[in-house]
């Protein structure tokens, strides 16, 4: 799979934990729902159980989206599997199972769709790269993960652990030397927050091969910045046609896949993974 626009010749659009305001967060749902309204990526947020297992979880604990309570890290996977992932969302998607990325991972093979995978994890590192490079194992689904953190040194240890991963630094502020940010740890990809993206700055960093990916919030946010007199839409318009952005990223698909599209470059149906 590629990342880069001037590659690929379309804009990836990533589901910001799959199409979040659609269905319950990180599960098949949320994934179903982003390849639906027309994404091509999605983004998720994984941690370790306490027998080392590695499940889509944003949280360090499971209450916020799940039936259950507790510290993610201090619970097997066996009990983790009983918990319902999708009914605190709307009663429809009840039954959701939390995921683990092995099985993420088989979804994302069946839809064709590219995973941006963070790394919540803060316990256990070491187990976590170990059980990821087991996971990952096959050069195919390696290809198909963006490894990302707010973490960029972890970043550029996991590259020492795993041959060929690609990493994504998550940035929410504006550097004064973005390339030096990426080009330090070794990353592949910085992900940048609307508020602090900028196209020159995107424009150096694909001169020095990284890519970016910028996160554009949902519809509700941007009509609040709109309000404030800051319509971020037609520079964010401007910025795609000129192929400074590689992914747009958002929790609304829909809104994010239109966005694309009214700039003159929509995604394809199908990626080549």
């Amino acid at each position: 799979m590629q990342w880069d626009f001037a590659t690929n010749g379309f804009v990836h659009v990533c589901g910001h934990r799959g199409h979040s305001v659609g269905a319950p967060e990180n599960t098949v749902a949320a994934f179903l729902a982003t390849r639906a309204h027309g994404g091509t990526t999605a983004e998720i947020d994984t941690v370790l159980t306490a027998d080392g297992e590695i499940v889509l979880m944003h949280d360090l604990s499971v209450d916020r989206t799940t039936d259950g309570s507790g510290i993610v890290a201090d619970i097997p996977l066996e009990a983790i599997r009983q918990l319902d992932a999708g009914g605190w969302f709307a009663p429809a998607f009840a039954g959701e199972p939390v995921l683990t990325l092995t099985e993420a991972l088989a979804v994302a093979r069946d839809l064709d769709l590219g995973f941006e995978v963070e790394i919540k994890e803060r316990r256990n590192l070491p187990h976590y790269a170990k059980r990821l490079a087991e996971v990952l194992e096959d050069p195919a689904d390696r290809a198909r993960v963006m490894m990302i953190s707010f973490d960029h040194v972890s970043l550029r240890w996991l590259k020492t652990q795993i041959p060929g991963i690609t990493t994504g630094g998550i940035v929410h502020a504006r550097h004064g030397d973005p390339v030096q940010v990426a080009v330090s740890a070794r990353l592949d990809e910085l992900c940048i927050d609307l508020s602090v993206w900028d196209a020159g700055n995107a424009m150096r960093l694909h001169e020095a091969g990284v890519v970016n990916r910028c996160h554009a919030y949902s519809p509700t946010v941007i009509e609040r910045i709109t309000l404030a007199g800051l319509d971020p839409r037609p520079s964010l318009k401007d910025a795609l046609a000129a192929g400074a952005i590689d992914t747009l990223s958002s929790d609304d698909v829909g809104w994010v896949a239109a966005l694309v599209a009214e700039a003159g470059v929509a995604p394809p149906r199908d990626i080549d993974a």
